[in-house]
């Protein structure tokens, strides 16, 4: 089996200092939040980033500021900017992060229910996030929520509208309104993506570490992070994004599973090693 990358979503654009006082605002407390989970053993970092005051934004300016600083303190780290930024946000502000040229960025594979809000990805949005993509040429994290996400952006990468093979996918399990976080339904889900193709998987809530533990067995990789979970366990807050991911390192080391250096992810995803 391959060594596990685990990759650390330290903020996302919803959860609050209200909910875990750890979640990260400022760009000191981004650079602290990614040095935890760094140094716990996480070799990618999705990164949302925030207005001093917690406001979700997209701006282009706030996320080179936020990479530059966490780039160094951590200039082997691999970071995935988030054009998925909060439910509402239009496609021209979702996409700034990409005029950033980072080696990769998340593309959200279709239209779901998030919650009780809707989380638009029309096809039209889907083809201009990969036309960007591929001028830019940045390698796609794809995130599916639902089955037919992935159907959809397989025949996107046939038609040459998103970047193909090899191809990375993030199955986002357990978001409310979308599919339940499920081993049968992760199995399910890596049936059908190509072969050659690398995955991961993100359990949402207390589906975290179910997830996790399964995507260790099958041989995937795993999300973890205060975008998605708050909770060691039942009722006990992480201090930090670096629990968290110290967390997944101890099930896979039960489970047998090596954990992945920066470098050894870069070559597991095809991603040119740094110079």
């Amino acid at each position: 089996m391959e060594k596990l990358i685990i990759t650390a979503a330290i903020c996302g654009a919803e959860v609050t200092k209200e909910q875990n006082a750890a979640v990260p605002y400022t760009v000191e407390e981004m650079v602290r939040e990614a040095k935890s989970a760094y140094d716990a053993g996480a070799a990618i970092l999705h990164i949302h980033v925030r207005e001093d005051d917690g406001t979700p934004t997209q701006d282009r300016e706030r996320f080179r500021v936020v990479m530059d600083a966490i780039r160094k303190e951590l200039p082997d780290v691999i970071m995935i900017p988030s054009t998925g930024g909060a439910t509402g946000m239009s496609p021209e502000e979702r996409l700034q992060p990409t005029e950033l040229f980072p080696e990769m960025a998340t593309l959200d594979c279709g239209t779901c229910n998030f919650g009780d809000e809707i989380f638009d990805n029309t096809m039209p949005t889907m083809r201009a996030f990969g036309k960007r993509m591929l001028e830019n040429n940045i390698k796609p994290e794809y995130e599916c929520f639902e089955l037919g996400h992935i159907d959809t952006v397989l025949g996107m990468a046939k038609k040459g509208e998103v970047p193909a093979y090899p191809m990375q996918f993030n199955f986002v399990l357990g978001v409310h309104g979308c599919t339940p976080a499920s081993v049968e339904n992760l199995a399910f889900f890596v049936s059908k993506i190509p072969a050659g193709s690398t995955w991961t998987v993100t359990g949402v809530g207390r589906a975290a570490w179910t997830m996790a533990a399964a995507a260790i067995a099958m041989g995937g990789n795993v999300r973890v992070g205060f975008e998605d979970n708050i909770y060691l366990g039942k009722g006990q807050k992480a201090a930090s994004n670096g629990e968290l991911v110290a967390k997944v390192v101890r099930i896979a080391k039960e489970l047998g599973r090596e954990i992945a250096t920066p470098a050894e992810a870069r070559e597991i995803l095809s991603l040119k090693p740094l110079k």
